[in-house]
């Protein structure tokens, strides 16, 4: 900072130098400021050099340093801050992978349970399914053993009405009484050969 305030008060001298020195040769002419023959012109400006020196001075070792110190305080607490920042960033970016972490582990825990509850919803279906076929089953051979028994004893029971209507035809269309040890064994022949026997 130092530094930067003498090349300010350097480059302020070296354009006051060279603005007295030009002056001084058309101070008569132009500028009656510039006339440094005049000793009030001479003593403004040795006054003016005497207040810019001790101006540097006071700010050299007074001003600037306050201003360096509240720059640095200023810079350190910014590096505080940022540094700060960056570890809430880290937390914050460990804490949603954590999260992230949880998230998927929670979905795979709930699809395995779904897939679970699918198995055993099919299996409990497969086994109703099963019992429910083995009680059709059931019925149905009882169902055919009905019809079977039904049909045995409706064979039963056409046997006698069919050699009764046979004799009945026999006597009407000769006039006499048929044979009924022979028409038996006809009628007998007859559902054997149809499959009702």
């Amino acid at each position: 900072m130092r530094r930067l305030l003498a090349t300010a008060l350097l480059s302020f001298g070296a354009i006051l130098g060279s603005l007295i020195l030009p002056g001084a040769a058309r101070a008569a002419s132009n500028l009656p400021q510039m006339d440094f023959s005049n000793p009030l012109n001479l003593s403004q400006v040795v006054w003016l050099v005497i207040i810019l020196v001790a101006l540097y001075f006071i700010l050299a070792n007074w001003a600037l340093p306050g201003v360096g110190s509240v720059l640095a305080d200023r810079a350190h607490r910014i590096q505080v801050d940022l540094d700060a920042a960056h570890r809430a960033k880290a937390e914050a970016d460990n804490a949603i992978a954590e999260l992230q972490a949880a998230i998927k582990s929670a979905r795979g825990e709930a699809q395995a349970e779904v897939t679970k509850a699918a198995e055993r919803a099919k299996a409990e279906a497969a086994r109703q399914a099963e019992a429910l076929a083995h009680k059709l089953d059931e019925q149905l051979v009882k169902a055919e053993a009905d019809i079977a028994s039904a049909r045995t004893e409706a064979m039963k029971a056409i046997r006698p009405i069919a050699t009764e209507t046979a004799g009945l035809l026999v006597a009407r269309l000769t006039g006499r009484a048929a044979d009924q040890g022979r028409l038996g064994s006809e009628i007998q022949d007859a559902m054997a050969t149809r499959g009702l026997a």
